[in-house]
């Protein structure tokens, strides 16, 4: 990456993220294969990113309008090579704040609400948003208390960045159990089907680990850092990961990662 194109400390970076995004796509994949939804016209994906999986929804249900929304503007820019004028578009929007022109027939976000606290009052309201028989798929990285995040939470507040990075570490309750959105959903009307699931990514290359979270649990951390501060950090960080997920005889790493799942669903009778 040259000088000019380096991307902020903090900031979103789709080029990263995408680095593994066979591994990312597949809880997407996961979760659709559960939303029973024959021929939806209004669907919305909240938390877009850098769009190819939004643009696969369009794909899916070919009759649908698809809108993606997300509130990083390198996100969007690169979702924009997805846009299909009249199909398929994106737009700017902090998901906290979204409401729909119209009822949606199928709400999906993946791999965002770790980044809301209290997004269970959230889910509620989306649930209120939905057409009858309209449905709400969420996946959630559930992953808070593994390795990769304590690390780095015992890190944040160690003696030598505690100062420097105050809240940065990462919560260890991010998201709820697969029970806890059952509840919330069922609460709030809907039919649920909830469930979790722990992936072996098989990583290759130098400290993969660290790359992988350099664009997702990392990236808050380093954008509060200098430069200098952001390497120091990032090389105690990656020497912890090693000793953690060590590189296996044959030079690749295992990475279990734990997500959560569920999709809820406007019961029929509600349109009756």
């Amino acid at each position: 990456m040259t000088s000019s194109s380096r991307v902020a400390p903090g900031a979103w970076d789709p080029a990263g993220y995408l680095r593994f995004a066979g591994e990312r796509a597949r809880p997407f994949t996961d979760l659709l294969a559960r939303v029973d939804a024959p021929a939806p016209r209004v669907v919305v994906d909240l938390g877009c990113g850098e769009g190819a999986l939004t643009a696969s929804l369009a794909a899916r249900w070919p009759g649908a309008r698809v809108t993606g929304v997300d509130s990083s503007p390198q996100m969007l820019a690169a979702a924009a090579a997805h846009a299909v004028p009249g199909r398929v578009d994106f737009v700017a929007g902090d998901l906290r704040d979204w409401t729909p022109g119209a009822p949606v027939d199928v709400l999906v976000t993946n791999a965002v609400l770790h980044w809301v606290p209290g997004h269970a009052d959230l889910l509620r309201r989306w649930a209120g948003q939905l057409a009858p028989g309209g449905t709400l798929a969420l996946q959630v990285p559930g992953n808070s208390r593994a390795p990769t995040h304590r690390l780095l939470a015992d890190l944040c507040r160690s003696p030598r960045w505690a100062a420097l990075l105050g809240g940065a570490a990462p919560p260890a309750d991010a998201v709820l159990d697969p029970a806890g959105y059952l509840d919330v959903l069922t609460g709030a009307g809907l039919g649920v089907d909830a469930w979790e699931t722990t992936y072996l990514h098989v990583l290759r290359g130098t400290d993969p680990v660290l790359e992988w979270v350099r664009s997702t649990v990392l990236r808050p951390v380093l954008g509060r850092l200098g430069d200098a501060d952001a390497a120091e950090l990032s090389d105690a960080y990656a020497a912890a990961l090693r000793a953690a997920y060590p590189p296996r005889p044959d030079g690749t790493t295992l990475l279990p990662f734990r997500r959560v799942f569920a999709v809820g669903r406007v019961p029929d009778t509600a349109s009756t």
